[in-house]
Parts: C-alpha cells; sequence; structure tokens
C-alpha cells in the first residue's frame, strides 16, 4: 500500500477511500444513534418542553406583575379602572397569534409523543420533530414576553395618563 501525502501525491485514491469510508462510518453512526431511541426519550422531550415554559413563566411573571403594578400607581388606577386600562397588556391582537401559536405546538408536541411513545418500535425520525416542536414553543414564549414587556415598558416610560 502506498502512503498518504498532505499534498495528494501518487496516492490521491487511497485518499480519497479513507475519506469515503470515514464518512459512511460517521452515517451510519448517525443512524444508528437514531434507529436507538426509545420510549422515554419521546417522554423525556415533552417533560423538558414543559420544565422550560415552567421555568419561563417563573422567570417572567413576578416581574410582569411588578410592572403592572407600578402602571396602576403611576396612573393612579383603582382597581376597577385597573382591570380595564391593564388588559391591552395581557390580551391583544399580537398577544393572541402568540397564544395560538402556543397551542398549535403544544396540540403537535403532545400527539407527536404520545405516537412515538405508544409505538411498539418508536420512530427516531419522530422524536427529532417532537424536538424541533419543543425548540418552537419555546421561542413563541420568549417572543410573547418580549413583546408583552417592551409593550408595558414603553407604558412605564411615558407621563401618567
Amino acid at each position: 500500500m502506498g502512503r498518504l501525502h498532505a499534498d495528494g501525491g501518487n496516492d490521491q485514491p487511497m485518499w480519497r477511500s479513507v475519506a469515503m469510508i470515514l464518512m459512511a462510518a460517521s452515517i451510519s453512526t448517525v443512524a444508528d444513534a437514531q434507529e436507538t431511541c426509545t420510549r422515554a426519550d419521546f417522554e423525556a422531550v415533552v417533560d423538558n418542553a414543559a420544565a422550560a415554559l415552567n421555568e419561563l413563566n417563573a422567570k417572567h411573571k413576578p416581574q410582569f406583575q411588578e410592572y403592572l403594578r407600578q402602571l396602576k400607581e403611576k396612573n393612579g388606577w383603582d382597581h376597577d379602572t385597573f382591570m380595564r386600562e391593564a388588559l391591552p397588556y395581557v390580551r391583544d391582537e399580537q398577544i393572541a397569534k402568540y397564544n395560538q401559536e402556543t397551542a398549535d405546538y403544544l396540540a403537535r408536541i403532545s400527539s407527536l409523543g404520545e405516537e412515538g411513545s405508544t409505538a411498539v418500535k418508536p420512530d427516531c425520525k419522530l422524536l427529532d420533530q417532537v424536538k424541533e416542536a419543543m425548540e418552537g414553543l419555546v421561542a413563541v414564549q420568549r417572543a410573547k414576553w418580549n413583546y408583552m414587556f417592551e409593550k408595558i415598558g414603553r407604558a412605564l416610560a411615558q407621563e401618567p395618563q
């Protein structure tokens, strides 16, 4: 056998063969890894989505409620006025879109998770779809919180009404 040369040299066909073998090995390793998912993997993905949402809410909800309280005090609103005036900060057309996207992702995650966990042999491609849906769900929730914080931040920066 010839030697491998950094510049390709006369042994270029051998170099290509080694490269092809390495590529084939990595592809089969990826395929083998995908074929070894379990029902527990599906359940873990769904659990991770729930944990990520809980973490986002635990992080943002108290701060947002504090901003709502500050807005109430800043404007001198009584309870009834506050309930009416604060509504646009928690419910508007954009927030409704985020909520619908969230519901769509939750339904997809639930459906895919159930399908994957009840299959006789779990479909690992399905697991990838569950992961993608989970990531989309978390992204939508982050966008929703960012939108709500920007909106209330602008209101707090304005002069009292």
